[in-house]
């Protein structure tokens, strides 16, 4: 692939240290996929606030990434960006706030990350009155779904079309719905929308089991895991830390060792953009070794670890594999 001039930046300029591991992890993610491999992207943090879905979205449709572990909050709020990006609040002076600020920002509906502040009437409300119905629907004729099928089966409505405030194609959940890309949501719940369907639970509107576990969703990995880990196998890129990668990078030992599957093989590449430092007993900045020794990686697996801000990096990498 002829590479623009962004790839040719990084690729003169980026020589050592963390510059050169980030050239070194995207060289190995293409030829991961030159030679037949899937990849696993898990998203962390609140990287669809970031608005990383302006590079996501087009990994997706250019079949870069075959499957997504993403956090509650990921999954939601690049729909939120998607309906109400225009009433988002931006505060570059965010470090100079106070707690009388902060509280300020409540009282008018903002709630913030970091530097950025989510409008909840625009954003929240505005997805619940819809996914809500769908939620209901699916209780009263005793089906059920994971998280992220009710929200393909919002986006693929088009009943929010007229609300969209950013072109469709920076919505990286919009690119996933259209072509179905599997995805794993672990502890849902820990998101607003799962929280929002905590309280129709609470209340006795909505049965828990309408919507798949978490279990669910590790035993439906395992079964993804089997049938796409021939040949070159599936590799493993790791975007932040916490429940988005450490849920899905367990589903190799869960069969190797729970299940007795021998044959079953270790993830086939490895990368976490990461700006947890090593430490005694984090498992966020643990040294990509460290899951050799918890049967996830073998010794020859690929292994690359860039200490910098994901938000920085993974569009570097992912300008890389487009090829921009």
């Amino acid at each position: 692939m002829n590479k623009g001039p962004v790839s040719q930046f990084i690729t003169h300029h980026y020589r050592h240290f963390n510059a050169a591991a980030l050239v070194d992890a995207a060289k190995g993610y293409e030829q991961h996929l030159l030679e037949g491999g899937k990849m696993m992207v898990t998203l962390a943090g609140a990287m669809s606030t970031a608005e990383l879905g302006i590079s996501l979205a087009e990994m997706i449709r250019q079949d870069k990434i075959h499957i997504i572990s993403c956090t509650g909050a990921n999954l939601e709020e690049d729909i939120m960006n998607l309906v109400a990006h225009n009433h988002y609040e931006r505060l570059p002076n965010w470090r100079d706030l106070t707690p009388e600020m902060e509280w300020d920002l409540l009282e008018r509906g903002l709630n913030r990350v970091t530097d950025t502040c989510i409008p909840e009437e625009e954003a929240f409300r505005r997805i619940q009155t819809h996914i809500h119905k769908l939620w209901k629907d699916a209780d009263d004729k005793g089906e059920r779904y994971f998280p992220h099928e009710y929200m393909y089966k919002l986006l693929l409505s088009g009943v929010m079309k007229e609300n969209y405030q950013i072109d469709p194609k920076n919505s990286w959940m919009i690119a996933a719905a259209e072509k179905n890309l599997p995805i794993v949501v672990g502890g849902w719940e820990d998101s607003t929308m799962g929280n929002i369907f905590a309280s129709y639970v609470y209340k006795g509107e909505i049965k828990a089991s309408t919507m798949k576990s978490g279990i669910e969703y590790m035993v439906w990995l395992a079964n993804y895991y089997k049938e796409n880990s021939a040949g070159k196998g599936i590799g493993f890129f790791q975007v932040g830390g916490g429940i988005a990668g450490d849920f899905p990078i367990c589903v190799v030992p869960m069969m190797y060792q729970d299940l007795e599957m021998h044959d079953i093989p270790f993830w086939s590449y490895f990368c976490q953009i990461s700006d947890s430092t090593t430490s005694y007993g984090s498992y966020s900045g643990a040294h990509p070794n460290e899951k050799i020794t918890w049967g996830k990686l073998d010794i020859k697996t690929p292994k690359f670890i860039i200490e910098s801000d994901a938000t920085i990096v993974a569009p570097l990498v992912f300008a890389y594999l487009l090829g921009w």
